[in-house]
């Protein structure tokens, strides 16, 4: 394999607004944003694609709490997987019509995909990632109550369910993975950040209540499988400093001790470029080769160095 490219893929890019969170709307958001990896493969990259689904799994969730005078509830470990297969398939089914159409002789799989995390990580004790709907105090703290969550005050909008957000230790079907990669196929994985288990003395998997970020998911697979690149598309051509501001500054290409020390400094909101940043820098230090940051329609011309974010070390 020449050149290899893991292409983390944002859940919110597959909803545009609040009027467009229906699946047909979700597929063509879909269809978009596999036509320009479709043109990435052209080019002769062999691509992972991973994804996020906070909003798929909060969808999920909701439907599950609606239903749940009768139907079972849907655990969070299930609710990842049940938006890995969902997504996947429309990746899937994207990339084969976009295949077809430019005469591209490539396959396409989808991994349902573990990632290990650690028992003993402090985020177990800490939980922070919202997820699930909105409810009033008492019925938040009823929950928690009878359910055992933790539940917290979220920003003035409700109560809301608060889960723990691990670091990635090991993406379990990376083997996998790799192998689907040397036999020229396109592979989906490890969505969400990946099903969040952990492992016991005997080497048996167990499905938590967490949710893992799926921009260090990305990174931690991208080297497992000695990727030459990672590429995090999203909802900017460029990085930015002072974002926003009258002196915003984008970034064409930054070194790996700048963009440490722009993080340091708090350029990079949490939640929304942080993470991003520092799955990049995490991907350099354990030996990356490239990182880059850039929207999905700007994917081919970044690759040709005429404009993304590049992170070199």
């Amino acid at each position: 394999m020449e050149k290899v490219a893991v292409v983390a893929v944002g859940g919110n890019s597959l909803i545009k607004d609040e009027s467009h969170r229906a699946m047909p709307y979700q597929e063509e958001a879909a269809a978009e944003t596999m036509r320009h990896i479709a043109e990435m493969i052209s080019g002769g990259w062999e691509v992972v694609i991973t994804h996020g689904n906070g909003p798929q799994v909060g969808y999920l969730l909701r439907r599950s709490e609606l239903s749940r005078h009768e139907l079972h509830e849907i655990p969070l470990d299930y609710c990842g997987a049940d938006t890995q297969g969902a997504t996947g398939y429309m990746f899937k089914k994207a990339l084969h019509n976009e295949f077809a159409l430019r005469g591209i002789d490539k396959q396409v799989a989808a991994i349902v995909t573990q990632t290990v995390v650690d028992r003993d990580d402090p985020a177990f004790e800490n939980p922070t990632k919202p997820v699930g709907s909105f409810m009033d105090e008492k019925t938040a703290k009823e929950r928690a109550e009878k359910e055992g969550w933790t539940v917290v005050e979220d920003a003035g909008r409700g109560w809301r369910r608060v889960v723990p957000s691990p670091a990635p230790v090991r993406i379990v079907e990376a083997p996998v993975i790799e192998a689907l990669l040397k036999a020229g196929i396109v592979v989906v994985g490890a969505g969400g950040g990946g099903i969040p288990v952990v492992e016991d003395e005997r080497g048996l998997l167990h499905g938590v209540a967490a949710v893992i970020d799926k921009d260090h998911s990305s990174a931690l697979l991208a080297n497992t499988i000695g990727a030459d690149l990672f590429l995090i598309s999203t909802a900017v051509e460029r990085v930015a400093l002072n974002f926003g501001k009258p002196d915003e500054r984008p970034l064409s290409r930054i070194t790996l001790e700048e963009a440490r020390r722009y993080r340091k400094e708090g350029h990079f909101a949490k939640g929304s470029m942080e993470p991003k940043i520092s799955a990049a820098i995490s991907f350099l230090e354990r030996g990356g080769r490239e990182a880059i940051v850039t929207s999905p329609e700007n994917i081919p011309r970044a690759l040709a160095g005429e404009t993304g974010t590049h992170i070199v070390p």
